[in-house]
């Protein structure tokens, strides 16, 4: 079916814009762009009395909020602090180990001392050695009603500022997308009558995050998501998805991995681009090079971080490069990856395979990352632990950046 470039923006204003009835449940609108240098992804949220916006590196999978407080000129005067024996304190904890927190004897004195939540940053792995959970005002923007900000009470952990190293530039802080009872989506779930629904556009310039009910959108894109099950990994409270095969132009990798069950994949924003174990990444570069070197693409020198480059001399990244297909649940279910979110264009005459060695031995076998993300429609509905993805918007001659909307805070102000 074809679309139209008027036709796809329309869905976009219908899609993240006005609700369809001033009775549905809440949603909420977060801007995201895409930092050039580190290729991190970016939003800005107000917090505090006054309210003072605040640049936050988006972790899809991070736990909670953590900010670096101290980076306000003028301290907020709604901050509450969170005692150590409370629920807000346990429930802050749960992503990690309580076995001391339950254990630990009670103290009068104790349980009434700030609530400590060791934050960490999880670009560089750095886990703070301190960090006070505080509850305070947050602004989010309605996606009911066009420039309006909706305050609720958030709770985040103050860090200290070694904590910053390798955020982008001007960031303070991370806010936590995952499913912990802690991170931002859960607080707003919890917070406000809607539905438990995350959705993501992500784009190499703009793109948006959507917090809440999507039922009363009509659109045929997201009629048409793909859903595959989420799984859970104990502890982590990341997303991950079963893999159970790998193909390229149609063809299976042939890889020892991928039998008894599949391989555990992550859904990462805060890893640039695809990774894979390196017996599978060696199968699969592999088979990517064979299937372009069939198609008359030319392979030329290596580019760093990327081992498999090709002149893009006569070619268009998209229909003319090698089709990726993650086979999921089944042989009918499949996140099909084309040149957009496959190949990285390094120069004018050079695209490369943007799919990178993870090591022998890595946390995790697959990781896929921001790059295969954006200009694709990826929907978590948490209360039935399913996740939707679309095909590539680009095939849609639209893209994420395309979404326009008129707010007091924009991705301008990032």
């Amino acid at each position: 079916m074809a679309y139209s470039i008027p036709l796809i923006i329309t869905f976009f204003f219908f899609l993240f814009g006005t609700l369809s009835h001033a009775q549905a449940p809440a949603s909420f609108l977060i801007p995201v762009t895409k930092d050039a240098s580190t290729l991190q992804y970016i939003t800005t949220l107000s917090y505090g009395t006054p309210l003072v916006p605040t640049p936050l590196v988006l972790d899809l999978g991070g736990p909670f909020l953590w900010l670096h407080c101290a980076s306000r000129n003028t301290p907020s005067s709604s901050s509450l602090t969170t005692p150590h024996r409370s629920l807000q304190c346990f429930t802050a904890k749960t992503h990690k180990s309580t076995n001391s927190f339950l254990s630990s004897p009670v103290d009068e004195v104790d349980q009434y001392q700030p609530c400590q939540v060791f934050p960490e940053n999880s670009i560089t792995g750095t886990i703070a050695a301190e960090g006070e959970l505080v509850e305070d005002l947050m602004a989010l923007q309605s996606a009911k009603e066009k420039g309006q900000l909706v305050e609720h009470q958030s709770r985040f952990t103050c860090s200290p500022t070694t904590l910053l190293h390798g955020l982008a530039k001007g960031a303070r802080g991370m806010v936590g997308l995952g499913r912990s009872r802690s991170s931002l989506p859960s607080q707003v779930f919890d917070n406000f009558s809607t539905h438990r629904k995350l959705t993501l556009c992500l784009s190499s310039s703009k793109g948006v995050v959507l917090l809440g009910n999507v039922a009363t959108y009509e659109s045929e894109v997201l009629k048409s998501l793909t859903f595959t099950p989420l799984v859970t990994s104990f502890p982590t409270q990341e997303y991950f998805i079963n893999v159970n095969s790998v193909k390229i132009n149609g063809k299976r990798l042939s890889n020892e991995h991928e039998g008894g069950g599949g391989v555990l994949t992550l859904l990462s924003t805060i890893v640039p681009y695809t990774t894979m174990q390196s017996s599978i990444y060696n199968s699969f570069k592999t088979s990517f090079e064979d299937a372009a070197v069939a198609m008359n693409i030319t392979r030329v020198a290596s580019v760093a971080p990327f081992e498999l480059c090709f002149s893009s001399r006569g070619s268009q990244v998209g229909p003319s490069m090698p089709v990726i297909e993650l086979v999921l649940q089944s042989e009918m279910v499949k996140w099909t990856i084309h040149g957009r979110n496959s190949m990285v264009r390094v120069s004018d005459e050079v695209l490369c395979l943007g799919f990178l060695d993870g090591g022998v031995n890595p946390r995790n076998s697959i990781v896929i990352g921001g790059y295969q993300l954006e200009d694709v429609i990826v929907q978590f509905d948490l209360a039935t632990s399913m996740v939707g993805f679309s095909s590539s918007l680009v095939a849609k001659n639209t893209k994420c950046s395309d979404f326009k909307y008129a707010s007091s805070i924009t991705a301008d102000s990032i």
